[in-house]
C-alpha cells in the first residue's frame, strides 16, 4: 500500500472532526449538568460531615469525548483511612441520593449509575491513594490517570484523540471489555500522546513489529508478554494494553496502511454487513462445500465480560478436540443473545473407521518397546514398520463429528464453567445447512463470517 500525499488526509480528519466534535451547546449542556451534580454531591458530602471530595474523570473531563457521548464519571475520593465496608456504605448512600432513580452496579465494590438530564452518570467511590501503584482498590488509579492526562492534552491533541477513537470504533477495535478485547479510551489518549498525534502515530503503526514496548515515562519495572504494551505512567507495573488482542493490533495495523494510502471518511465510519438470510447461508454452505457444525444452548445469566471470556475459551477447546481427532476445523466463531452458539467449520464431518498412530523409531529401544508391546496384542492393524519407525492403524473412537459432539467428549474440551453448566442442563446440534437456522437471529454475524474482512 502506498502512502497518498499527507494532505489529503488532513481534509479527510478535518471532515470527519465535523462530524464528531461535540459543538457548543452540546459542551454546555455537559458543563451545566457536571456543575449541578458535583454541587449535589458535595451537600450529600457535608450533611453526613464525610471527609471526601469529587471530581470528574473520563473523556468527558479532559475533552476527548465523541458528539452524542452522553457519560458523565464522577468519582467520590474518601481518604485511605477509612475501611472499605465503610467507603462502600459511603459511597451507595451518596449515589442514591444524588441519583435517586438510578440503581446499583458491582465492579470491585459497588456503585452506582443512573440518568440525569440526559447523560449516563456513573458515581463511583474510591480511595485518595498517594499514586497509582499504592492502590486499595482498582479504580483507585483512575484519578491519577485523570491527572496525568489532564496536564498533558491541549485542544489539539485532545482533538487527534477524538479522531483516533472514531478511527478505532469504525474499524471495531475500540472498547477494552473482554467482548471486544480492543483500545480503551485511556490507551488511545497515551498513543497520540506518546506519537504526538493521530498521523504520527498511524504512521508509527503502520510499521510496528509486535511485541511494541513503549514506557511514556520509562520506569516499568516488570516484563509482559503482550503484543503491545504501554506501561502505565501512574504504575510502573501495569500494563494498559494488557486486554488489547494481537488480533486488534493487527487490525490497527491493517487500516492504519490502507487509511494512509487511501484517505477516506468511511474508514471512519464502518457499518454492520447486511443481514444473511436462511438462504444465502446455505449458499455459502454448498459454495464451500465445508462441513459447519453449531452447538447452540441457551446463554448463560452473566455479564458479557464474564460471559465472552467463557465463550471464547470453550469454542478454542472444541476447535482444538475436533482438530485432535482429525476432522481438519477450517474457521471457528462465537457469537451470543438469548442463545449462545460455538461454531465450527471442518473439512470433514467423518472419517475413516481407522487413523494411523506413529510411534518412536525403532532404535530409541525402552519407547519403542513400549509401544510395540502396547499394541502387538489388539485388533488393531500393526504394530508394522514404516522407515525406521513403529506405526499402528487403530479404531476411531468417533468417525461422525456430530457424533463427538453429543458424547461426554464435549465436557472434557475446557469450557467455560457458566457455558458448561448451561451445555448440561441442554443444548442441540446444528450440522451442514441446519446451521441457517440461525440467520434470524445471527444473520449479521454469520455475515460477518462468511465474508470476513480484516
Amino acid at each position: 500500500m502506498a502512502e497518498s500525499d499527507s494532505g489529503d488526509l488532513s481534509r479527510v480528519v478535518a471532515t470527519v472532526r465535523e462530524r464528531i466534535d461535540p459543538d457548543a451547546a452540546e459542551r454546555a449542556a455537559l458543563r451545566d449538568a457536571v456543575d449541578e451534580l458535583t454541587a449535589r454531591v458535595e451537600a450529600e458530602l457535608a450533611d453526613r460531615s464525610l471527609e471526601a471530595d469529587v471530581l470528574q474523570v473520563g473523556s468527558t473531563a479532559r475533552g476527548t469525548w465523541l458528539s452524542g457521548d452522553r457519560d458523565i464519571d464522577l468519582f467520590v475520593r474518601f481518604p485511605e483511612s477509612v475501611d472499605r465496608d465503610s467507603l462502600e456504605r459511603y459511597g451507595l448512600a451518596v449515589g442514591n441520593a444524588v441519583l435517586p432513580d438510578g440503581h446499583e452496579e458491582y465492579a470491585e465494590h459497588p456503585y452506582v449509575t443512573g440518568r440525569f438530564d440526559g447523560f449516563d452518570v456513573d458515581l463511583v467511590p474510591c480511595f485518595d491513594v498517594e499514586d497509582g501503584a499504592s492502590l486499595r482498590s482498582a479504580v483507585d488509579r483512575t484519578p491519577h490517570h485523570n491527572d496525568y492526562l489532564r496536564a498533558r492534552l491541549d485542544d489539539e491533541f485532545a482533538a487527534d484523540v477524538r479522531v483516533f477513537k472514531r478511527f478505532l470504533k469504525g474499524i471495531g477495535a475500540y472498547g477494552s471489555d473482554l467482548r471486544t478485547r480492543g483500545f480503551s479510551g485511556y490507551l488511545t489518549e497515551l498513543l497520540v500522546l506518546e506519537h504526538g498525534g493521530f498521523e504520527e502515530l498511524l504512521r508509527a503503526a503502520a510499521d510496528w513489529h509486535p511485541p511494541v514496548e513503549l514506557d511514556p515515562e520509562d520506569h516499568g519495572t516488570r516484563s509482559f508478554d503482550d503484543p503491545l504494551v504501554v506501561v502505565d505512567p501512574t504504575d510502573p507495573t501495569r500494563n494498559v494494553a494488557a486486554v488489547c488482542s494481537a488480533e486488534n493490533v493487527a487490525r490497527l495495523q491493517h487500516y492504519a496502511r490502507e487509511l494512509l494510502s487511501d484517505p477516506r471518511e468511511a474508514v471512519f465510519f464502518g457499518s454492520d454487513p447486511d443481514s444473511l438470510s436462511e438462504e444465502g447461508v446455505r449458499g455459502h454452505v454448498r459454495r464451500r462445500g465445508t462441513h459447519p457444525i453449531a452447538v447452540v444452548f441457551d446463554t448463560p445469566d452473566v455479564v458479557d465480560d464474564q460471559l465472552y471470556p467463557q465463550l471464547y475459551k470453550s469454542i478454542a477447546g472444541v476447535e482444538s478436540e475436533l482438530a485432535r481427532r482429525g476432522f481438519a476445523p477450517i474457521r471457528s466463531a462465537t457469537f451470543a443473545a438469548d442463545r449462545a452458539v460455538l461454531l465450527v467449520e471442518l473439512s470433514h464431518r467423518t472419517l475413516p473407521n481407522v487413523e494411523r498412530h506413529d510411534g518412536p523409531p525403532v532404535h530409541v529401544r525402552p519407547h519403542a518397546e513400549g509401544f510395540y508391546d502396547a499394541y502387538a496384542a489388539g485388533d488393531d492393524y500393526g504394530p508394522f514398520l514404516d522407515g525406521g519407525r513403529y506405526a499402528v492403524e487403530r479404531e476411531r473412537e468417533f468417525t461422525d463429528a456430530a457424533a463427538l459432539l453429543e458424547s461426554e467428549t464435549l465436557f472434557q474440551v475446557g469450557l467455560g464453567t457458566n457455558v458448561e453448566r448451561k451445555l448440561r442442563e441442554d443444548y442441540s446440534l446444528l450440522v451442514g445447512d441446519d446451521v441457517a437456522e440461525l440467520a434470524d437471529e445471527f444473520g449479521v454475524e454469520l455475515a460477518r463470517y462468511f465474508d470476513p474482512r480484516p
